[in-house]
This record gives structure tokens, C-alpha cells and sequence, in this order.
């Protein structure tokens, strides 16, 4: 992942939010437009982390740069690219949108939001790459659309941590338990929970009681749509 601020502490910081996470690799930071056009020829990273406001140019101009570069060079992997700023107008937020940003997360933020962002996109990635021919429905979590009339989340519930959990139970077709998921999805005991819950609550996990030695049985969860 390539971090681009043009403030180098923030850089920082986001980085340090970046490299606490598994799964997720701090290649190179940059401080303007330009460094990171460079900067991501080099290492060709797979995300992008990636400022509104630097000095040369604002970060949709880099980010279309990108997406030319790839044109050029037919075998560069595509890069997705996180906005992370402080940019609130609305005709920027619809250029991000544009340019090809998977997402759009104002400053200033915590280390939860930007953490639960990447595992959406992590999550993403691991349901386009299991996907051979797509259903509506996949296509609907995909692009973060929910169809007519479909159920939305309770309060307190994220559909992007959703989407998480859900993967970790598809991938665990004979069940597990809350701690499993939590360790599966770098998640709180706690919230994991609340997720396998709702999930056994609207009928689309099933809960199995595993009994073993002294204390409450463990409950178990298991994915059925």
C-alpha cells in the first residue's frame, strides 16, 4: 500500500493505522502529486491511500494519472485507491467517485473507521476473487447497493463489517465460533457477536451448541443464507 499526505506526520500516522492490521503492507509514502506518481511506478502497489489537498496536485489528478498508466502499460496491475481528506465538497466527493475511488473517508478519523474501510476492501477482494459468474445479490454487495425492500442493518450495525462477517462464515462452511470470527476477521469477541447474532436473528446463520467441559456450552454459527 502506498500512503500519500502531504503532511508527514499524518502520513505517519496513517501508516502506523495501516501497518497494525494484518494483511495490509505500508510499501511507500509520498508527499506530493508527482513523488507519488513515481512512487507508484516503482512499487506498483495494490491500494492507495490518497490525500485531496498536495501541493502540485489535488489527489483525483493523481488518481486519473494512475488509471493512464495503466492503460499504457496493459500488464500494471490496477491500483484502488482510498481518499482520505479533509475535502468536504460535495463536487469533489462526486469527482473521487468518478475518478474510480473505492471510498471516500473524511478527516479526521479514527484508527476503527480507516481499519474497518481497508477490511471492507479486503473483503471485496476476496469475494471477487471467489466469484466465477455473479449473482445480483453479489454484484449488490459489491457496489455497497441494497435492492428495494431488502432488510436494513439495525442500528449500531455497519454493512461493511457485515459484509466481513458474512465472508468469514461463507469461508467456514462447517461453522465456528464468535472467538473463531473475531480471529478471522480482525475483530473484537464482542462485535463479532453482535454480527453472528443478527445473522442466526434473520434466519441466514444457523447456531449449533458445542458442549465440552465444565461452563455454558459454546455456540457455534453456521452460514445459510
Amino acid at each position: 500500500m502506498l500512503v500519500v499526505d502531504d503532511d508527514f506526520m499524518v502520513a505517519k500516522l496513517h501508516s502506523r493505522y495501516v501497518s497494525a492490521l494484518d494483511g495490509f503492507t505500508v510499501v511507500g509514502v509520498a508527499h506530493s502529486g508527482a513523488e507519488a506518481l513515481r512512487a507508484a511506478e516503482r512499487l506498483r502497489p495494490d491500494l492507495v491511500l490518497l490525500d485531496i489537498y498536495l501541493p502540485d496536485m489535488d489527489g483525483i489528478a493523481v488518481l486519473r494519472g494512475l488509471r493512464a498508466a495503466e492503460e499504457r502499460d496493459g500488464s500494471r496491475v490496477s491500483v484502488d485507491a482510498l481518499f482520505i481528506t479533509a475535502a468536504r465538497d460535495a463536487g469533489v466527493i462526486r469527482a473521487a467517485l468518478r475518478a474510480g475511488a473505492l471510498h471516500y473517508l473524511i478527516k479526521p478519523f479514527n484508527q476503527g473507521a480507516l481499519q474497518e474501510q481497508l477490511r471492507h476492501i479486503a473483503s471485496l477482494r476476496t469475494r471477487l476473487a471467489g466469484l466465477g459468474e455473479a449473482r445480483q445479490e453479489d454484484v449488490d454487495h459489491i457496489f455497497g447497493t441494497r435492492p428495494p425492500g431488502s432488510r436494513a442493518l439495525p442500528k449500531g450495525l455497519a454493512a461493511h463489517t457485515a459484509d466481513l462477517v458474512e465472508g468469514v462464515l461463507r469461508r467456514h462452511k462447517d461453522g465456528l465460533s464468535a472467538t473463531e470470527c473475531a480471529d478471522a476477521g480482525a475483530l473484537s469477541r464482542v462485535s463479532a457477536r453482535r454480527y453472528l447474532e443478527y445473522f442466526a436473528e434473520t434466519g441466514r446463520a444457523e447456531i449449533s451448541l458445542r458442549y465440552g467441559g465444565t461452563g455454558r456450552p459454546e455456540r457455534r454459527y453456521r452460514w445459510i443464507g
